[in-house]
């Protein structure tokens, strides 16, 4: 055919390629569809990640959930909004750093043996709602303890600061001798010294036996702290005067969430069960009391779902947002009226913060006193992970306010 002939035709479906771009570009973007793997939320993390310059807290959590772990992982569901509550009041340069969190967990029969019993549970992630989830997903059953193995794992694994001044911190608890497995525990060691990650190691049981089984040394070759914890201690909330009022405001704060996008359903679903799971725990009042200081503080930010903290850190456009992304009450508002609407739900939500954090400085001076006047020392895995962040946080020039 002549150039003359198909002329026309091809200006034509040049046209019509212009046109679809166009359509395509003007449409609005959708959100990404509810990561379902821990490769799939690796990314979308990542993406959070690369785009955050500030200072950085990451722990990542590897606990035994071998048979006798029982009591050590009941700790760890129980006692985590304790640690976000805590760790919200360190800052930098008058930055509040973010708190990332990784969990795997090591020594269960459950796992495949050519993984060396390790599994990543989460990579890191801010969304301390889906720790807590995963945490009580979580079961014992008898198995080989790898430590080496699940700490080079993690290394390997794991996207790791490279920003000088950050804390990473590696806590890995078990109550299993430290050197077991084909992955040598001092070339793990070796390795997070190189990446300037601190391994501190918990070991449930007493002094000697740690130290006899290598856990004080595999501290100590990553320039870490060793601690004995009591694994089956039985950790419950003192409780307050001031427990009652702050459950009432937690139940006010959740009015303030504005889900929008197609992650909403499932982060607000888990939202509900950390509540749930808070007050099903003995001295229900306390422990809710203790999620709801966490959940005032800067590290419990939801911006991937909230339109309330999406507008606050300015990751989201009301005016690109379509329909369908949106809640049922915003969808026939302006976009005017959907921007009114989430300034008096960020205004609401940070007069009840502001109420949960004051109430919360008395609940916290009433149990640091019970504490004080029971005395003894604090032989919880919180008291450990606390004490070795805190020590190791300040070291890097970070602050606390209390």
């Amino acid at each position: 055919m002549r150039l003359s002939s198909w002329h026309p035709i091809l200006i034509t479906g040049v046209a019509c390629v212009a046109s679809f771009h166009l359509y395509r570009a003007s449409m609005p973007a959708q959100a990404d569809p509810l990561p379902k793997t821990p490769n799939h939320i690796a990314k979308a993390e990542k993406l959070n990640t690369d785009r955050f310059e500030g200072p950085r807290i990451q722990v990542a959590l590897l606990l035994d959930t071998s048979n006798s772990m029982d009591g050590m992982i009941l700790q760890a569901k129980r006692q985590l909004w304790n640690i976000v509550k805590e760790l919200g009041e360190a800052e930098v340069d008058g930055k509040t750093p973010r708190f990332e969190v990784s969990l795997y967990e090591y020594g269960n029969d459950g796992l495949p043996v050519t993984k060396n019993y390790v599994r990543q549970v989460l990579p890191f992630t801010t969304d301390l709602d889906k720790v807590s989830e995963e945490l009580n997903r979580l079961k014992t059953n008898g198995g080989e303890e790898y430590c080496g193995a699940v700490i080079s794992d993690s290394l390997k694994d794991l996207e790791w600061s490279k920003r000088d001044g950050d804390l990473m911190a590696l806590f890995v608890a078990g109550n299993e001798p430290f050197d077991q497995g084909g992955v040598s525990y001092k070339e793990a060691c070796a390795q997070a010294r190189q990446k300037g990650v601190v391994i501190n190691t918990i070991f449930c049981g007493n002094k000697a036996e740690g130290e006899r089984t290598h856990w004080a040394d595999g501290a100590t070759l990553a320039a870490g702290r060793f601690f004995c914890i009591d694994g089956d201690h039985s950790v419950a909330e003192v409780p307050t005067p001031y427990d009652s009022q702050l459950v009432e405001l937690n139940s006010k704060l959740n009015t303030t969430y504005i889900g929008y996008g197609a992650k909403a359903p499932a982060a607000q679903a888990r939202q509900s069960a950390a509540d749930q799971a808070a007050g099903a725990e003995p001295s229900a009042a306390g422990y809710m009391a203790s999620r709801a200081q966490a959940k005032a503080g800067a590290n419990y930010s939801n911006e991937e779902w909230d339109l309330v903290d999406a507008n606050k850190k300015g990751t989201v456009k009301m005016e690109t947002l379509s329909k369908d992304e949106l809640p049922q009450e915003l969808r026939d508002k302006s976009v005017a009226e959907r921007k009114q609407y989430v300034e008096e739900k960020s205004a609401e939500r940070e007069k009840v913060q502001k109420e949960i954090q004051e109430t919360g400085k008395k609940r916290d001076a009433f149990i640091a006193a019970e504490k004080a006047r029971a005395g003894g020392p604090d032989t919880s895995l919180e008291g450990a992970i606390l004490g070795a962040i805190r020590e190791q946080a300040k070291a890097r020039g970070f602050k606390f306010k209390s």
